[in-house]
């Protein structure tokens, strides 16, 4: 990742937060065809698959379907909602800076948007991944300060604790990649699904991946892979009750994560909450042998 003064070659604008003007009219038209591509997928896969919550702040933000959101518009009217904010950043920013950002309620968004060759998966976040994907969950009152509390944690984590790979883990498995069970059955809730046309279909219908009821200490204890579709998914039950797991102190639990066992994507243990192979629907209470 590089420093503050290697982008400030190319980012001569950069401010000392790693943010930078987005300079909206230096969009291209290709740039906003891309745009408007990947919205018009994820439009028509989403609805039945992405949480009510996700769909109701995506209408909420009113983001245009044909051009890439101007940064400062949408933060007035997220602002308005839950007090936060879309800061642009030229690429992915410091643990520390990213952290700082998010118990400040500010959420960074990279300016760039990825090229028509990469419509199906892009390794580093664009901004449709970071606006599309992030900052519709970001209205709903409840993870809005989730995304907070993770922050204020993280830096934590880093004055008092050497345990950002477990903390990342449950970044990972939520906001990215997480799943909510509800009474219309499983729904999609993280951006890493919600701005992946295909993923957003394997995650919820597909009979490959496990999909585990989350429990805080096993989600940090478990590793993932960023170069395929996720083995396992982990789903809450609430919003309401991932917050509350996740602001307690984790003193305790850094300590425990400091030995013991670390999980392969997909394995399966005692004691988990697990949907079957090849079954679609989640079925709280049901444990693995």
């Amino acid at each position: 990742m590089p420093n503050l003064d290697e982008l400030r070659r190319s980012h001569p604008d950069i401010a000392e937060d790693f943010t930078i003007p987005q300079r909206w009219d230096h969009y291209t038209v290709a740039e906003h065809a891309v745009w408007q591509t990947l919205f018009e997928h994820q439009s028509k896969i989403l609805p039945g698959r992405a949480c009510h919550e996700f769909l109701d702040g995506l209408a909420k933000l009113g983001l245009a379907p044909d051009r890439i959101p101007d940064l400062e518009r949408l933060s007035d009217k997220l602002e308005k909602e839950t007090g936060w904010r879309v800061v642009a950043v030229p690429s992915l920013v410091p643990d520390a800076v990213f952290f700082d950002h998010l118990a400040a309620r500010r959420f960074p968004a990279g300016r760039f948007i990825r090229k028509p060759e990469q419509l199906d998966y892009i390794e580093e976040p664009d901004i449709f991944h970071d606006v599309f994907g992030h900052v519709p969950m970001l209205v709903h009152p409840m993870f809005a300060d989730y995304m907070q509390a993770y922050g204020k944690g993280g830096q934590r984590a880093l004055a008092e604790f050497n345990a950002l790979k477990n903390l990342a883990r449950l970044y990972w498995y939520t906001v990215e990649f997480g799943l909510i069970a509800t009474s219309h059955g499983l729904r999609i809730y993280g951006s890493g699904i919600v701005s992946s046309r295909a993923e957003s279909v394997y995650a919820v219908e597909s009979p490959s991946p496990d999909r585990i009821g989350f429990e805080l200490e096993r989600v940090m204890r478990t590793d993932y892979r960023i170069d395929d579709f996720q083995d396992c998914y982990f789903v809450i039950e609430s919003f309401e009750a991932l917050l509350a797991e996740t602001t307690k102190d984790f003193a305790a639990l850094y300590a425990r994560l400091a030995a013991g066992p670390t999980y392969r994507p997909g394995e399966i243990i005692p004691g988990d909450r697990v949907m079957t192979r090849g079954s679609h629907s989640y079925r709280p209470g049901s444990h693995a042998a």
